[in-house]
C-alpha cells in the first residue's frame, strides 16, 4: 500500500468525509454545464457550479459492464479483460479490491442502489447493502405502458425505443431510486460511521422512457446533427450497425432511420437526461436539508458517451469522441475548488482520487492518477493522456489529437484514424494517411505503446 497526503485547499474539515457516488447510464456531456444550451439540467449544473467539472474526461471502454468494472477496480481494459457489456469485475479481475470494498475495509458503511456495477451481484464483498428497484416492468427496460410491457416480454422482439407517459416520476425505476437514496441519507445521518452511498440511474439508456413533463421541455426543438455521415476516409472498423437500437420495435434491421424517427429518439434522449437530472436534484436537496453536504464528497459520472446520429451512428461501441467523452463532476466540502479543469483525465483516475480525498491509502494495483490537485489548481497537470479501448481499436487522446489504431494479436496495426480537434472538432476527416501527418501518427503510435503497452498488449 502507498500512503497519500491530504489534498490542498482552504478550510478542509478534519472529520472523515462521506462519499455520494452517482453513476448515470449512457450520459454523454449533453448538459447545460458543458455548454449544451438545448438541455435542461439545472441540478447537475448547480453541482458543477459548486464543484469542479472536468471538461475532458474519458471512459476507458465505451460499453456499460466493462466501463464500470474498469472504473470500480481502478484497472484499465486489456487485450482480454473488460471487453463486453456483460463484463463482471469479479470474473475479469478476481481478487482485486474494488473502490467501495476499499472504503468498506476502512470503516465505511457501503450501499449500492440500482445500477452501479453492471450486475447487481458483481463483487458482492464491496457492499453492506445492495438494492435493486422494481416497477411494473420486470425488465431493466422499464416500460410503464401495459402494451409495451407485454411487447417487451414476447420472444420475438423488444418493445418500442421510447415511451412518453403522464405518470409521475416514481412510475419508473429511477424515480424509485431517488426516493430510496433519500431514505438512505436519513438513515445514515443517524449512524456513527462514514458512508459510501452509491446511486445508479438507468436513463438516458435505451429505451427512452420518461414522464410527459420532461418530454414537453423539448417539444418542437429537436435538430439533427450536421455530421450525420461517416467521416471521410473512415476505416470500416470504426463503424457499426448499432445493433443495440436495431433490437427495438419499429427500428429497421438495416439502413438509416427516417428524420422523424431520428428526431423522436433525440427528443427521448433529452427528456431522459432531464428526468434523471430531476432525480439527482432530489437527492442533492435531501443531502443539503440534512446538513450533510458539509462533510460529503459528491462525484457524478456517466459511464460513457452515446451517439445521436453523429457519423450516421447511434449507441456507443466505437472509438469516436461521441462514445468516449463523458461527464465527470466532483464536489468536495470546503472552499477553494476551481470551477472547471480543462486537462485530459480518465475514469481510472476516480478510484485514486476518492482515496486521496478521504485520506485512505492507495492500493498498489491502481493504474490511474489522483485528480485531487486538479480540484484546486487548474494549472496542475497529470500525464495529459487518455487511452480507451474498443476490442482491437485503441484510442490515444493527447492535446488536440485523437488517434486510434486497430491492432492484431501480434501488435501489428491494420487500420488507423487521426483527427486534429483544433481544425476538425467533429471528427469529419480522417487524416491518418495524409503524408504530412506521418510524423504525428508515428509519435501517437509510440505514445500509446509507451504509456499503456503493458495493459493492452500484455497478458493481463
Amino acid at each position: 500500500m502507498v500512503s497519500c497526503s491530504q489534498p490542498p485547499g482552504n478550510e478542509r474539515q478534519s472529520e472523515t468525509p462521506n462519499i455520494l457516488f452517482i453513476a448515470v447510464d449512457d450520459l454523454r456531456p449533453e448538459l447545460g454545464c458543458y455548454g449544451v444550451e438545448r438541455i435542461r439540467s439545472p441540478h447537475i449544473d448547480r453541482l458543477a457550479a459548486e464543484g469542479t467539472m472536468f471538461e475532458r474526461a474519458y471512459c476507458n471502454i465505451p460499453v456499460c459492464g466493462a466501463s464500470r468494472a474498469s472504473l470500480m477496480t481502478g484497472l484499465r481494459p486489456a487485450r482480454h479483460r473488460f471487453l463486453h457489456y456483460y463484463t463482471r469485475a469479479d470474473e475479469d479481475a478476481p481478487g482485486i479490491t474494488t473502490l467501495p470494498q476499499h472504503f468498506r475495509e476502512n470503516g465505511y458503511y457501503t450501499i449500492s442502489n440500482s445500477k452501479v456495477f453492471h450486475h447487481a451481484d458483481d463483487a458482492m464483498q464491496s457492499w453492506d447493502e445492495v438494492w435493486t428497484p422494481r416497477s411494473g416492468s420486470h425488465s431493466w427496460r422499464d416500460y410503464a405502458i401495459r402494451e409495451n410491457i407485454l411487447a417487451d416480454t414476447s420472444d420475438r422482439f423488444r418493445g418500442p425505443p421510447f415511451e412518453r407517459t403522464v405518470l409521475n416520476d416514481t412510475a419508473y425505476k429511477d424515480g424509485k431510486t431517488a426516493e430510496k437514496v433519500k431514505n438512505d441519507l436519513r438513515r445514515l445521518s443517524r449512524m456513527d460511521r462514514p458512508f459510501f452511498l452509491a446511486a445508479g440511474f438507468l436513463k438516458p439508456h435505451l429505451p427512452f422512457n420518461a414522464p410527459d413533463k420532461y418530454w414537453a421541455l423539448y417539444d418542437g426543438k429537436m435538430r439533427l446533427p450536421e455530421n450525420d455521415e461517416p467521416p471521410e476516409n473512415a476505416p470500416p472498423e470504426s463503424l457499426h450497425n448499432w445493433g443495440e437500437l436495431r433490437a427495438y420495435a419499429g427500428i429497421p434491421p438495416e439502413g438509416p432511420l427516417t428524420d422523424s424517427m431520428a428526431r423522436a429518439l433525440i427528443h427521448g434522449y433529452c427528456a431522459c437526461v432531464s428526468y434523471t437530472d430531476a432525480q439527482i436534484g432530489k437527492i442533492l436537496e435531501e443531502l443539503e436539508r440534512l446538513d450533510m453536504e458539509r462533510n460529503t464528497i459528491v462525484v457524478l459520472w456517466g459511464d460513457h458517451g452515446w451517439n445521436l446520429r453523429e457519423h450516421g451512428l447511434w449507441c456507443k461501441h466505437c472509438n469516436y469522441e461521441t462514445s468516449l467523452h463523458a461527464p465527470l463532476v466532483l464536489k468536495v466540502p470546503g472552499t477553494g475548488q476551481v470551477g472547471s479543469y480543462a486537462g485530459i483525465v480518465e475514469f481510472v483516475d476516480i478510484y485514486p482520487t476518492l482515496c486521496e480525498l478521504a485520506g485512505l491509502e492507495l492500493p498498489d494495483h491502481l493504474q490511474g492518477q489522483s485528480l485531487a490537485e486538479m480540484l484546486y489548481d487548474r494549472r496542475a497537470s497529470g500525464d495529459g493522456v487518455a487511452v480507451s479501448q474498443w476490442f482491437d481499436g485503441i484510442t490515444t487522446i493527447r492535446d488536440h489529437y485523437f488517434y486510434t489504431e486497430w491492432v492484431d494479436d501480434h501488435d501489428s496495426a491494420y487500420a488507423r484514424m487521426l483527427y486534429d480537434h483544433r481544425v476538425d472538432p467533429w471528427e469529419n476527416v480522417n487524416i491518418s494517411e495524409y503524408p504530412e501527418q506521418a510524423a504525428t501518427v508515428e509519435q501517437m503510435s509510440l505514445e500509446m505503446r509507451r504509456s499503456r503497452a503493458e495493459h493492452y498488449f500484455g497478458t493481463e
